[in-house]
């Protein structure tokens, strides 16, 4: 269902849950411990776009050791409030086999696509196959993956920024926010 509101009337009722300040902390803690685990294994990075691109942007500019970058892209959402059939749209150019990879993501809502993207990697002969999510929904349901890394915690409500969008837009906002149920 389209919005009743303005993209900016959204932002403007929205309840922010994480500051960009609270945000960038998070991800440097992040950094760190994928740099203990990883440093030495000349990780595979892949970015689930569209959502992944600032998490992932942010993220590597701090992990000082050798990595590859590419990218995957496969949704749920579109631009719709509430998930549906998995849809692959782009599969990484790199080679996953024989590699360690790490795929990055903006956020683990209900698991389906995070764990599909995992299985899929690993189908694919990756040897070792790490998750970091820069958010990870409180929504009390059984997800059929954790994640190994997360940068914050988010409720269970519809949130966007930093990556994620409300209708398409906001994913340029720096701070994490809630979106009001009337929108």
């Amino acid at each position: 269902m389209p919005p009743t509101k303005t993209p900016e009337a959204i932002l403007a009722s929205a309840e922010q849950i994480h500051s960009a300040e609270t945000v960038a902390k998070a991800v440097t803690r992040v950094a760190h411990e994928i740099t203990d685990k990883l440093a030495d294994t000349h990780p595979l990075l892949l970015c689930v776009m569209s959502g992944g691109v600032p998490f992932a942007g942010q993220l590597m500019t701090q992990l000082n050791f050798p990595l590859d970058f590419d990218y995957l892209h496969v949704t749920r959402y579109g631009q719709d409030l509430s998930g549906g059939a998995l849809s692959w749209r782009a599969a990484p150019w790199t080679s996953v086999k024989g590699r360690t990879v790490l795929i990055v993501d903006d956020i683990l809502d209900e698991g389906l696509t995070l764990a599909a993207v995992r299985e899929r990697m690993l189908q694919l002969g990756a040897t070792a196959c790490y998750t970091a999510v820069a958010t990870d929904k409180e929504n009390g349901k059984a997800k059929p993956i954790t994640a190994d890394f997360v940068a914050l915690s988010v409720p269970d409500r519809f949130v966007f920024g930093y990556g994620m969008d409300a209708y398409g837009h906001w994913r340029n906002l720096p701070a994490i926010y809630a979106m009001k149920e009337e929108c």
